[in-house]
């Protein structure tokens, strides 16, 4: 039985795509490289920032230390995120029914550094309080690794089965299933056909029946 629920940051809590999609064009483009959002994004999503520009590494040969590389990389995010991010529409109307029934946490791939910039613009411990976990809490190891997850479940004292995440995205979701629990997509990200390994696929939280779960 589902008494937990796991909300992936962002795309699900706020959306931040904008954001990071700037950061691309801005990252890549310093090098001479036109950011291609749909072959590369789905390689990056949920990814730390050293893991991301390793990708990039490897699809564009990119040079250098990757380090180095994440450090400048997070610099010019940092700047995008701080021009504001939102929530994502019903979210709080979902949260609000859900908080008091359910085990709730935020668990997400975002840095450190990003991450402090959503909780004081969006004043998230007001609704999550001290369960806001990231990836800095699992030594950085970004998801399709299920360490995450598995991290959030035993900070809740919960059963990886009675857990279920809420995702957008396709390792995000393969994190959720490698650690044995339920997961819910939904298309803030990307379409249908990029999340079918999902136990349930929705374009809005209010198509969310966890009833069905």
């Amino acid at each position: 039985m589902i008494d937990t629920i796991i909300f992936d940051g962002e795309g699900i809590v706020f959306d931040s795509e904008a954001a990071w999609d700037q950061g691309q064009i801005e990252f890549l483009g310093r090098r001479g490289i036109t950011y291609e959002r749909e072959d590369l994004k789905p390689l990056l999503t949920g990814r730390s920032l050293v893991e991301g520009v390793q990708v990039m590494q490897k699809v564009y040969r990119l040079e250098g230390d990757p380090v180095e590389l994440a450090k400048e990389r997070l610099s010019i995010v940092r700047h995008c995120f701080a021009q504001g991010v939102n929530f994502i529409p019903e979210f709080s109307e979902f949260y609000e029914k859900v908080r008091n029934n359910y085990k709730t946490c935020l668990a997400t791939s975002l840095a450190t550094e990003l991450l402090t910039i959503v909780e004081t613009t969006l004043n998230l411990k007001g609704l999550f309080a001290n369960n806001i976990f990231s990836i800095a809490d699992v030594n950085n190891i970004g998801k399709p690794q299920p360490d995450l997850f598995l991290f959030a479940a035993e900070k809740l004292h919960t059963k990886v089965e009675n857990c279920l995440v809420i995702e957008d995205a396709p390792l995000g979701i393969e994190a959720a299933k490698r650690a044995g629990m339920k997961c819910i997509a939904l298309t803030t990200t990307y379409r249908k056909e990029k999340l079918s390994q999902a136990d349930l696929v929705v374009d809005h939280y209010r198509e969310i029946d966890l009833e069905k779960l």
